[in-house]
């Protein structure tokens, strides 16, 4: 180790836990790079510093005073910063939108929660395009999030600043959250490993609705094992949850050190959105993925149509009335971004009969599908059908332009909100560019145990952990 955010979560637990590594030290070293490096790649919008200077302090005396340090909580004293989507009590939250800039959380979240009960030292609040619905970060309360691989391209959405945050090394893992690809597609273009978990897994309360259960919490890491440890404290469900994941036998984390055995795996870089065409490196990458399985003893195979473009329409009305979900105050709507205005309007013009049929529509094609998907242990796509994007790309366009950007650039995600199953992006491969180009996997409902599982064995078999970007050393 040159570098303390050389450590990982775990790593810097273990070091906690055992006195080898003050929390306060681990803390400061982090705050001292954010204010640093930060403007350049826009992770932050909120920083906590006095507060998580207070807690690394309490988590230091813990150490001293436990009876057995063992028993401390999984993440004690290891920094974790929160999308600003996600309430904290007592800090500023902004939701990615100047209607909001001067409002503050008054409570926890169920996430919130259970990371501070899990021992982790709160850095900030990571920036977040408006209300979540984009899929790269830039808005009108603080700078876009890039990618420390090329800072002239966006980091991604909508947790495109807690990907930018843990591929800068201004946190060593954070939590994003994934309602059409928002994990996945950061994880993506930063080069990162990011579940997005079975549907239920995770608890959306007590302030965000799961109505439709496309979106969901889920970790963002750079290795596979701190991603399923950050999962292990997330999945809790809670009293009230309108949908309950199937339960999974041990800890996510034990996932991570088991072999997959040799799975049956479909493939498919067919696009459901129609017009979209898949880049030659994004083409690559999943070819080089799929030898790679092949070589690990994997069956890989064709997979079979299972979601078309007749899909399309019907998710985009449930964006339009997931953007009306966040209360805007009377005379507020004149400060929402051009985007945000534009898919509030779609959503307001939608009947309710308009809107069930919609859903029920989808329920209809993920019923025809999941026969057909049940059959293999796990799926592969290209995560995005492009490299990294330009900063600008989307957001400088006309808001109909914007969203079919959006579609053409993310066409293998959503399926898998639609659906609630798991799926994350495995960091396998990086262009001639030297941009990361990811690859996808998405499992059966409950099956993230064997997406872990998977992910590690590629993870041994080409490490992706060595790559690191030029602001890593700075």
């Amino acid at each position: 180790m040159t570098h303390l955010h050389d450590l990982g979560a775990r790593e810097a637990a273990d070091a906690v836990r055992s006195g080898r590594l003050s929390p306060v030290e681990l803390t400061d070293h982090y705050l001292d790079r954010i204010e640093r490096l930060n403007p350049q790649v826009g992770a932050y919008v909120t920083v906590t510093a006095e507060v998580a200077r207070e807690q690394a302090a309490r988590a230091e005396k813990a150490v001293r005073d436990a009876a057995d340090p063992a028993d401390l909580p999984p993440l004690h004293g290891v920094p974790v910063p929160v999308k600003d989507l996600n309430m904290v009590d007592g800090v500023r939250m902004t939701f990615g939108s100047s209607v909001f800039a001067g409002f503050t959380g008054f409570t926890d979240d169920s996430v919130a929660r259970l990371l501070r009960e899990a021992g982790s030292v709160l850095l900030g609040k990571t920036a977040v395009p408006e209300f979540g619905l984009p899929c790269y970060t830039e808005s009108g309360v603080a700078p876009p999030a890039r990618t420390p691989w090329d800072t002239a391209r966006s980091a991604g959405g909508s947790s495109g600043g807690a990907a930018a945050a843990v591929a800068s090394g201004l946190a060593p893992v954070a939590q994003g959250s994934d309602g059409g690809g928002s994990i996945r597609i950061p994880s993506s273009v930063c080069g990162l490993f990011g579940i997005k978990p079975t549907r239920g897994r995770i608890s959306q309360g007590p302030i965000v609705p799961d109505l439709f259960g496309l979106s969901t919490n889920g970790p963002i890491a750079r290795t596979v094992e701190d991603a399923a440890l950050l999962l292990d404290v997330m999945a809790k469900p809670m009293p009230g949850d309108l949908y309950a994941a199937p339960p999974v036998e041990g800890s996510f984390l034990s996932y991570a050190g088991r072999p997959p055995g040799r799975l049956r795996i479909a493939r498919s870089r067919q696009p459901a959105v129609p017009g979209a065409e898949v880049h030659p490196d994004c083409v690559a990458a999943y070819e080089e993925a799929s030898a790679l399985l092949e070589e690990l003893g994997h069956e890989v195979v064709e997979l079979p149509p299972v979601f078309g473009p007749e899909m399309v329409p019907h998710f985009e009305l449930l964006w339009g009335v997931m953007a009306t979900m966040t209360p805007v105050p009377d005379g507020g709507e004149h400060l929402l971004q051009p985007l945000t205005r534009w898919l509030r309007e779609r959503g307001n013009a939608t009947t309710g009969p308009q809107l069930f049929q919609a859903h029920a529509a989808l329920q209809g094609a993920v019923r025809a599908a999941f026969p057909v998907m049940d059959g293999f242990d796990a799926i592969l796509h290209p995560t995005l059908a492009q490299p990294p994007a330009p900063v600008g790309y989307f957001h400088d366009q006309e808001p109909e332009e914007n969203f079919r950007r959006q579609m053409l650039f993310t066409p293998f995600c959503a399926a898998y909100n639609i659906s609630g199953q798991p799926a994350v992006n495995v960091p396998l491969n990086w262009n001639a560019g030297g941009l990361p180009i990811g690859i996808m996997l998405a499992g059966r409902l409950g099956g993230e145990g064997t997406l872990i599982s998977l992910a590690a064995q590629l993870e041994q078999a080409r490490p992706w952990t060595g790559r690191r970007p030029p602001i890593w050393e700075r």
